[in-house]
Protein backbone atom coordinates (compact mmCIF):
# COMPACT_ATOMS: atom_id res chain seq x y z
CA UNK A 1 0.00 0.00 0.00
CA UNK A 2 2.79 2.59 0.57
CA UNK A 3 3.99 2.59 -2.48
CA UNK A 4 1.01 3.15 -4.64
CA UNK A 5 0.05 6.18 -1.50
CA UNK A 6 2.96 7.65 -2.41
CA UNK A 7 2.47 7.83 -5.88
CA UNK A 8 -0.78 9.43 -5.40
CA UNK A 9 0.66 12.12 -2.61
CA UNK A 10 -0.33 9.83 0.26
CA UNK A 11 -3.72 9.19 -0.52
CA UNK A 12 -5.12 6.00 0.76
CA UNK A 13 -8.69 3.92 -0.24
CA UNK A 14 -10.66 1.27 2.21
CA UNK A 15 -9.96 -1.35 -0.22
CA UNK A 16 -6.06 -0.75 0.67
CA UNK A 17 -6.75 -1.08 4.04
CA UNK A 18 -9.08 -3.87 4.26
CA UNK A 19 -5.79 -5.76 1.99
CA UNK A 20 -4.18 -5.05 5.63
CA UNK A 21 -6.29 -6.07 7.88
CA UNK A 22 -7.53 -2.71 8.64
CA UNK A 23 -11.16 -2.60 9.97
CA UNK A 24 -13.92 -0.10 9.67
CA UNK A 25 -13.95 0.51 13.67
CA UNK A 26 -9.82 1.13 13.34
CA UNK A 27 -10.56 3.76 10.62
CA UNK A 28 -13.36 5.73 12.10
CA UNK A 29 -10.56 5.58 15.56
CA UNK A 30 -7.66 6.89 13.52
CA UNK A 31 -10.01 10.24 11.96
CA UNK A 32 -11.94 10.78 14.66
CA UNK A 33 -8.91 11.38 15.94
CA UNK A 34 -7.05 13.30 13.38
CA UNK A 35 -4.29 10.98 12.79
CA UNK A 36 -6.25 10.20 9.04
CA UNK A 37 -8.49 12.62 6.87
CA UNK A 38 -11.01 11.47 5.27
CA UNK A 39 -10.69 13.44 1.68
CA UNK A 40 -14.38 11.33 0.03
CA UNK A 41 -16.20 8.33 1.02
CA UNK A 42 -13.61 5.59 0.81
CA UNK A 43 -10.54 7.65 0.42
CA UNK A 44 -8.16 9.20 2.95
CA UNK A 45 -4.68 10.82 3.89
CA UNK A 46 -2.83 10.90 6.87
CA UNK A 47 -2.78 14.35 8.70
CA UNK A 48 0.88 14.42 8.51
CA UNK A 49 1.18 14.09 4.21
CA UNK A 50 -1.83 16.25 4.14
CA UNK A 51 -0.09 19.04 5.96
CA UNK A 52 3.03 18.94 3.50
CA UNK A 53 0.55 19.06 0.73
CA UNK A 54 -0.43 22.00 2.11
CA UNK A 55 2.55 23.76 2.62
CA UNK A 56 3.77 22.73 -0.93
CA UNK A 57 0.35 24.14 -2.51
CA UNK A 58 -0.19 20.62 -4.23
CA UNK A 59 -3.98 20.69 -2.68
CA UNK A 60 -5.59 20.63 -6.15
CA UNK A 61 -3.70 17.70 -7.10
CA UNK A 62 -4.97 15.75 -4.07
CA UNK A 63 -8.37 17.09 -4.42
CA UNK A 64 -8.08 15.22 -8.28
CA UNK A 65 -6.86 12.27 -7.15
CA UNK A 66 -8.83 11.65 -4.33
CA UNK A 67 -11.37 12.58 -7.29
CA UNK A 68 -10.52 10.02 -9.61
CA UNK A 69 -9.88 7.66 -6.98
CA UNK A 70 -13.05 7.67 -6.17
CA UNK A 71 -14.40 7.21 -8.92
CA UNK A 72 -13.05 4.49 -10.45
CA UNK A 73 -13.69 5.77 -13.94
CA UNK A 74 -10.57 4.68 -16.29
CA UNK A 75 -12.61 7.02 -19.27
CA UNK A 76 -12.38 9.79 -17.41
CA UNK A 77 -9.78 12.01 -17.40
CA UNK A 78 -8.79 15.50 -15.54
CA UNK A 79 -9.35 18.67 -18.07
CA UNK A 80 -9.97 22.49 -17.98
CA UNK A 81 -8.45 24.25 -14.83
CA UNK A 82 -7.90 21.23 -13.15
CA UNK A 83 -5.26 19.69 -16.15
CA UNK A 84 -3.96 23.45 -16.32
CA UNK A 85 -2.67 22.88 -12.67
CA UNK A 86 -1.39 19.54 -13.70
CA UNK A 87 0.62 20.58 -16.63
CA UNK A 88 1.62 23.70 -14.22
CA UNK A 89 0.23 26.47 -16.25
CA UNK A 90 -0.90 29.75 -14.73
CA UNK A 91 -4.56 29.93 -13.68
CA UNK A 92 -6.86 32.89 -12.55
CA UNK A 93 -6.90 33.23 -8.58
CA UNK A 94 -10.16 33.07 -8.64
CA UNK A 95 -10.75 29.94 -10.46
CA UNK A 96 -13.34 27.75 -8.95
CA UNK A 97 -11.72 25.25 -6.49
CA UNK A 98 -13.97 22.21 -8.19
CA UNK A 99 -12.31 19.04 -9.79
CA UNK A 100 -12.60 19.08 -13.38
CA UNK A 101 -12.69 16.32 -15.64
CA UNK A 102 -14.44 15.04 -19.00
CA UNK A 103 -15.38 11.52 -19.77
CA UNK A 104 -16.55 10.60 -23.66
CA UNK A 105 -20.02 8.53 -22.09
CA UNK A 106 -21.24 10.11 -19.20
CA UNK A 107 -21.80 13.74 -17.85
CA UNK A 108 -21.79 14.24 -13.94
CA UNK A 109 -21.41 16.22 -11.65
CA UNK A 110 -21.00 15.91 -7.54
CA UNK A 111 -19.77 17.13 -4.47
CA UNK A 112 -16.72 19.44 -5.49
CA UNK A 113 -16.23 18.16 -9.31
CA UNK A 114 -17.68 17.93 -12.32
CA UNK A 115 -17.61 15.98 -15.94
CA UNK A 116 -18.70 17.15 -18.82
CA UNK A 117 -19.39 14.69 -21.78
CA UNK A 118 -17.45 15.53 -24.52
CA UNK A 119 -15.31 13.69 -27.72
CA UNK A 120 -11.72 13.18 -26.71
CA UNK A 121 -9.56 12.25 -29.35
CA UNK A 122 -6.49 8.85 -28.39
CA UNK A 123 -3.94 11.57 -29.09
CA UNK A 124 -5.40 14.60 -26.38
CA UNK A 125 -5.19 12.18 -23.59
CA UNK A 126 -2.18 11.51 -21.68
CA UNK A 127 -0.67 10.52 -18.44
CA UNK A 128 1.53 13.05 -16.35
CA UNK A 129 2.72 11.77 -12.70
CA UNK A 130 -0.58 9.97 -11.54
CA UNK A 131 -2.70 11.86 -13.27
CA UNK A 132 -4.85 11.06 -16.63
CA UNK A 133 -5.12 14.43 -17.83
CA UNK A 134 -5.91 15.64 -21.13
CA UNK A 135 -2.96 17.05 -23.51
CA UNK A 136 -1.28 20.38 -23.35
CA UNK A 137 -3.04 21.76 -26.74
CA UNK A 138 -6.60 19.93 -25.86
CA UNK A 139 -6.05 21.76 -22.06
CA UNK A 140 -5.14 24.90 -23.48
CA UNK A 141 -8.35 24.98 -26.09
CA UNK A 142 -10.62 23.93 -23.52
CA UNK A 143 -9.73 26.64 -21.14
CA UNK A 144 -8.80 29.43 -23.34
CA UNK A 145 -13.40 28.75 -24.83
CA UNK A 146 -14.08 30.13 -21.41
CA UNK A 147 -11.37 32.41 -19.59
CA UNK A 148 -11.11 36.02 -20.17
CA UNK A 149 -8.51 36.93 -22.75
CA UNK A 150 -5.51 37.50 -20.73
CA UNK A 151 -6.01 34.02 -18.61
CA UNK A 152 -6.21 32.20 -22.00
CA UNK A 153 -3.23 34.17 -23.85
CA UNK A 154 -0.89 33.86 -20.50
CA UNK A 155 -1.78 29.83 -20.21
CA UNK A 156 -0.75 29.64 -23.65
CA UNK A 157 2.49 31.56 -23.82
CA UNK A 158 3.60 29.63 -20.81
CA UNK A 159 3.02 26.35 -22.30
CA UNK A 160 4.52 27.56 -25.83
CA UNK A 161 7.45 28.83 -23.77
CA UNK A 162 8.04 25.58 -22.10
CA UNK A 163 7.39 23.60 -24.89
CA UNK A 164 4.50 21.56 -23.69
CA UNK A 165 3.32 22.19 -27.08
CA UNK A 166 3.34 23.48 -29.91
CA UNK A 167 0.90 26.05 -32.30
CA UNK A 168 0.24 23.43 -34.96
CA UNK A 169 -0.66 20.89 -32.09
CA UNK A 170 -2.94 23.52 -30.81
CA UNK A 171 -4.13 24.34 -34.34
CA UNK A 172 -4.99 20.80 -34.14
CA UNK A 173 -7.71 20.85 -31.78
CA UNK A 174 -9.12 23.62 -32.65
CA UNK A 175 -9.78 22.29 -36.17
CA UNK A 176 -11.56 19.04 -34.63
CA UNK A 177 -13.72 21.65 -32.49
CA UNK A 178 -14.55 24.51 -35.50
CA UNK A 179 -18.29 23.87 -33.99
CA UNK A 180 -17.96 23.76 -30.23
CA UNK A 181 -19.30 27.17 -28.19
CA UNK A 182 -16.57 29.38 -27.34
CA UNK A 183 -14.27 28.51 -30.08
CA UNK A 184 -13.52 31.39 -31.56
CA UNK A 185 -12.37 33.07 -28.69
CA UNK A 186 -9.83 30.24 -28.18
CA UNK A 187 -8.48 31.36 -32.14
CA UNK A 188 -7.93 34.57 -30.85
CA UNK A 189 -5.92 33.89 -27.72
CA UNK A 190 -3.81 31.41 -29.97
CA UNK A 191 -3.05 34.33 -32.49
CA UNK A 192 -2.43 36.72 -29.25
CA UNK A 193 0.32 34.08 -27.80
CA UNK A 194 3.77 34.28 -27.86
CA UNK A 195 6.22 31.63 -26.63
CA UNK A 196 8.65 33.95 -25.60
CA UNK A 197 7.30 35.83 -22.75
CA UNK A 198 8.56 34.80 -19.20
CA UNK A 199 5.45 35.62 -17.17
CA UNK A 200 2.22 36.04 -16.91
CA UNK A 201 2.73 40.21 -16.35
CA UNK A 202 5.26 40.12 -19.42
CA UNK A 203 1.45 38.59 -21.51
CA UNK A 204 -0.63 40.89 -19.48
CA UNK A 205 1.73 44.09 -20.23
CA UNK A 206 2.17 42.99 -24.09
CA UNK A 207 -1.88 42.82 -24.30
CA UNK A 208 -2.53 45.92 -22.26
CA UNK A 209 -0.10 47.76 -24.83
CA UNK A 210 -2.00 46.78 -27.94
CA UNK A 211 -5.24 47.89 -25.83
CA UNK A 212 -3.35 51.31 -25.33
CA UNK A 213 -2.97 51.55 -29.52
CA UNK A 214 0.92 51.31 -28.44
CA UNK A 215 3.35 49.63 -31.09
CA UNK A 216 4.04 46.29 -30.18
CA UNK A 217 7.69 45.64 -28.86
CA UNK A 218 10.26 43.21 -29.63
CA UNK A 219 10.10 40.34 -26.50
CA UNK A 220 13.03 39.02 -24.99
CA UNK A 221 16.08 41.22 -26.32
CA UNK A 222 19.62 40.57 -25.58
CA UNK A 223 22.03 43.74 -24.41
CA UNK A 224 25.38 43.59 -24.83
CA UNK A 225 28.41 45.49 -24.32
CA UNK A 226 31.92 44.77 -25.05
CA UNK A 227 31.26 41.03 -25.57
CA UNK A 228 29.05 40.67 -22.38
CA UNK A 229 25.41 40.05 -21.94
CA UNK A 230 24.26 42.80 -19.40
CA UNK A 231 20.77 42.36 -19.57
CA UNK A 232 17.73 40.75 -21.06
CA UNK A 233 14.73 42.94 -21.53
CA UNK A 234 11.56 42.07 -21.42
CA UNK A 235 10.04 44.42 -24.28
CA UNK A 236 12.70 46.71 -26.72
CA UNK A 237 11.73 49.65 -29.47
CA UNK A 238 15.14 49.75 -31.35
CA UNK A 239 14.78 52.83 -32.80
CA UNK A 240 14.31 54.64 -29.75
CA UNK A 241 16.02 52.31 -27.62
CA UNK A 242 13.50 51.98 -25.20
CA UNK A 243 13.81 49.38 -22.64
CA UNK A 244 10.43 47.96 -20.98
CA UNK A 245 10.29 45.80 -18.35
CA UNK A 246 7.51 43.89 -16.27
CA UNK A 247 8.22 43.58 -12.66
CA UNK A 248 6.83 41.75 -9.88
CA UNK A 249 7.98 41.69 -6.21
CA UNK A 250 8.87 38.67 -6.17
CA UNK A 251 12.12 38.48 -8.09
CA UNK A 252 13.36 41.11 -5.21
CA UNK A 253 11.94 38.56 -2.29
CA UNK A 254 13.65 35.86 -3.84
CA UNK A 255 16.54 36.61 -5.88
CA UNK A 256 18.13 33.91 -8.59
CA UNK A 257 21.84 33.39 -7.73
CA UNK A 258 21.73 33.11 -4.03
CA UNK A 259 21.80 37.20 -4.05
CA UNK A 260 19.91 39.00 -1.20
CA UNK A 261 17.45 41.23 -2.17
CA UNK A 262 19.48 44.43 -1.27
CA UNK A 263 22.33 42.52 -3.40
CA UNK A 264 19.34 42.16 -6.98
CA UNK A 265 18.54 45.79 -6.14
CA UNK A 266 22.17 46.90 -6.27
CA UNK A 267 23.49 44.66 -9.38
CA UNK A 268 20.16 45.50 -10.88
CA UNK A 269 20.69 49.69 -10.32
CA UNK A 270 24.38 49.45 -11.43
CA UNK A 271 23.68 47.18 -14.55
CA UNK A 272 20.56 49.98 -15.77
CA UNK A 273 22.72 52.69 -14.86
CA UNK A 274 25.54 51.59 -17.35
CA UNK A 275 23.22 50.84 -20.09
CA UNK A 276 21.41 54.83 -19.89
CA UNK A 277 24.61 55.97 -20.08
CA UNK A 278 25.14 54.50 -23.65
CA UNK A 279 21.94 56.23 -24.16
CA UNK A 280 18.82 53.68 -23.11
CA UNK A 281 16.09 54.36 -21.38
CA UNK A 282 13.95 51.91 -19.62
CA UNK A 283 10.00 51.96 -18.72
CA UNK A 284 9.26 49.71 -15.68
CA UNK A 285 6.19 48.51 -14.85
CA UNK A 286 4.49 46.76 -12.17
CA UNK A 287 0.82 45.19 -12.26
CA UNK A 288 -0.77 48.06 -10.78
CA UNK A 289 0.82 50.37 -13.12
CA UNK A 290 -1.28 48.39 -15.80
CA UNK A 291 -4.80 48.98 -14.42
CA UNK A 292 -5.70 52.80 -13.06
CA UNK A 293 -2.53 53.83 -14.64
CA UNK A 294 -2.72 52.89 -18.21
CA UNK A 295 -3.31 56.67 -19.76
CA UNK A 296 -0.34 57.90 -17.89
CA UNK A 297 1.75 55.08 -18.95
CA UNK A 298 0.74 55.52 -22.59
CA UNK A 299 1.65 59.04 -22.26
CA UNK A 300 5.40 58.08 -20.48
CA UNK A 301 5.82 55.31 -23.58
CA UNK A 302 4.39 57.72 -26.48
CA UNK A 303 6.68 60.33 -25.06
CA UNK A 304 9.75 58.30 -25.17
CA UNK A 305 9.38 56.76 -28.29
CA UNK A 306 9.41 60.21 -30.25
CA UNK A 307 12.68 60.82 -29.37
CA UNK A 308 15.28 58.61 -31.35
CA UNK A 309 17.75 56.70 -29.64
CA UNK A 310 21.08 56.81 -30.20
CA UNK A 311 23.17 57.23 -33.63
CA UNK A 312 26.48 55.66 -32.78
CA UNK A 313 25.40 52.62 -30.28
CA UNK A 314 28.02 51.47 -27.96
CA UNK A 315 25.89 48.15 -27.26
CA UNK A 316 24.64 45.50 -29.48
CA UNK A 317 21.15 44.21 -29.02
CA UNK A 318 19.97 40.49 -30.21
CA UNK A 319 16.41 39.46 -29.82
CA UNK A 320 15.86 36.01 -28.96
CA UNK A 321 13.82 33.83 -31.79
CA UNK A 322 12.50 31.54 -29.08
CA UNK A 323 11.70 32.10 -25.30
CA UNK A 324 14.09 30.31 -22.56
CA UNK A 325 12.35 28.83 -19.83
CA UNK A 326 13.58 30.40 -16.61
CA UNK A 327 13.27 29.21 -12.70
CA UNK A 328 9.95 30.36 -11.64
CA UNK A 329 7.79 30.89 -8.52
CA UNK A 330 4.49 31.76 -7.79
CA UNK A 331 3.49 35.41 -8.96
CA UNK A 332 2.21 38.55 -7.40
CA UNK A 333 -1.07 38.09 -8.50
CA UNK A 334 -1.23 34.34 -7.21
CA UNK A 335 -1.08 32.95 -10.51
CA UNK A 336 1.14 29.82 -10.88
CA UNK A 337 4.33 30.40 -13.16
CA UNK A 338 6.53 27.80 -12.81
CA UNK A 339 7.05 24.48 -13.90
CA UNK A 340 6.19 22.04 -10.89
CA UNK A 341 8.29 19.14 -11.04
CA UNK A 342 6.07 17.52 -7.99
CA UNK A 343 3.06 17.03 -9.81
CA UNK A 344 3.52 13.32 -9.85
CA UNK A 345 3.67 13.18 -6.14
Amino acid sequence: MAEPGRRRLGIFTTADLTAVGVGEREVRTAVRTGTWVRLRTGVFVTAGDLAEVERTRRRPGLDALAVTTSLGRPSAVLSGATAAWVWGLPRPRAAEPVVELTDPDRWRRGRGWRMTRAVLSEDEVTVRGAYPVTTAARTLVDVARSWPEVHAVAALDAALLRGLTTRSHVAQVLDRQAFVPGIPRAVRALALADGRAESWLETYGRLAFAALGLPPFIPQVELWVDGQLLKVVDGWYPEAAVAVEFDGQVKYRQPAFGRTPAEELWQEKRTEDLLRSLGIRFVRLSAADLGDQRPAVATTVHRLLATPGPLARAFQEAPRAVGRPRDGEVGDDGWLSRVDDRVGG
